[in-house]
């Protein structure tokens, strides 16, 4: 089930050719249960292709993307910048080595007490899109320099994210402002163009809207300094996606562009940098139809949304299954979890192609799941434990 991952990019920059140690881990390991392996050679040639490209942009790892304190350390090593949502990521980060200058609190929905506790660490970067936000952070943490993240129209991303985070563009004065007013820092702008954003060209109409608040903000005397790009870099699910360092200059190009001498960018990376350095070992619990004549065969794995795979919520990320009888014939499937909740369901609306010879007891690899898996599966829901993770 050994895989090559390399993906030519849509640029003409093909992907360096690498060995899949994390496919070759399991393909000459056996499993008792659902376990990750990930590689941290995969994660590093990751991040320089992206660093590469990103040029003087710093990349701030999205902890929550894939948080084994062994990825926090290499990334430390290889002077990645972190964007922690919590005071947990924030002690993981700094216990791997991370500089409090280099970590920021970047939800903006936070406790007062680990604002507080952030402050006192030494980290003085603080996300916020409200008024209620900065009141707090000025109480907590008087000083710390804010940026204000907006809520962004026309993401043509596969996942697209909107409404939960954010400030509308119309609300961002009145909160720069009140950040000044605060004794706050009213330091930079960020967004989130949406997950898996599968060709930089996508950005171009996120960037249009922001480019447009950023200098108003500064002609308004507001001395903005951090553009934060947030994430939105895509990972390779079947789809062509562009090789990560022409993706990535094509995305500063374009940033440039618009914005002009921008003194600090952020970068975001949590899907683009971890996932396809990782891989699920699983297996085929039952192959079965619902009646005789049902088009679809349903397969049971091992693995669904309560142990690691919550990402196929409305089918947005859909992973490739290698399996032992990759080459023969396929039928299409419904593809289902093994929990007793009828919600663990994976792929039905668009049901997913697997070999008709498939049958119970099948070790099947997930390719590319090394980001959001580990970090969904925290809870043992049936008693089907939390997801195993080896980093090699």
């Amino acid at each position: 089930m050994t895989m090559n991952a390399t993906v030519p990019g849509a640029l003409g920059v093909a992907t360096p050719v690498f060995v899949d140690a994390a496919a070759a881990f399991i393909a000459a390991n056996d499993f008792d249960r659902p376990t990750l392996v990930v590689s941290r050679d995969r994660v590093s040639a990751q991040y320089d292709a992206l660093h590469a490209g990103l040029g003087r942009a710093h990349i701030h790892y999205a902890v929550k993307a894939n948080p084994a304190a062994q990825i926090i350390r290499l990334l430390v090593e290889k002077g990645s910048g972190f964007d922690a949502a919590s005071r947990q990521e924030i002690e993981l980060c700094l216990a791997q080595g991370a500089k409090p200058e280099h970590i920021s609190f970047g939800n903006t929905i936070k406790r007062a007490s680990d604002i507080a506790f952030a402050f006192s660490a030494g980290v003085t970067l603080f996300a916020a899109d409200s008024e209620a936000e900065l009141e707090k952070i000025a109480a907590h943490a008087p000083g710390a320099r804010v940026y204000i993240r907006l809520i962004v129209e026309n993401s043509m991303a596969d996942w697209p994210l909107s409404r939960k985070f954010g400030c509308a563009p119309s609300a961002l004065p009145d909160l720069l402002d009140h950040a000044r007013d605060l004794g706050l820092v009213p330091y930079g702008l960020s967004f989130h163009v949406g997950s898996q954003t599968r060709k930089a060209e996508f950005w171009n109409p996120v960037l249009d809207q922001v480019s447009v608040l950023w200098h108003a903000a500064r002609a308004d005397g507001h001395d903005l300094q951090l553009l934060n790009l947030g994430g939105g870099f895509p990972a390779f699910y079947g789809e062509d996606i562009e090789a990560p360092r022409a993706y990535a200059a094509a995305v500063m190009q374009a940033v440039e562009t618009r914005f002009g001498a921008v003194p600090q960018i952020m970068a975001e990376p949590g899907r683009g940098l971890v996932a396809e350095a990782g891989h699920i070992a699983a297996e085929v619990m039952l192959v079965s139809r619902k009646s005789a004549d049902d088009l679809h065969r349903w397969v049971y794995l091992d693995i669904g949304r309560f142990s690691g795979l919550a990402e196929t919520e409305g089918e947005a990320i859909r992973y490739q299954i290698a399996t032992p009888h990759d080459g023969g014939e396929t039928g299409p499937c419904v593809l289902a979890g093994p929990s007793c909740d009828s919600a663990d369901i994976l792929y039905e609306k668009r049901p997913i192609h697997l070999p008709l010879a498939l049958k119970s007891g099948d070790k099947v690899m997930i390719r590319n799941c090394g980001a959001y898996t580990s970090s969904y599966s925290s809870v043992g829901f049936n008693g089907f434990p939390p997801l195993d993770v080896i980093v090699l």
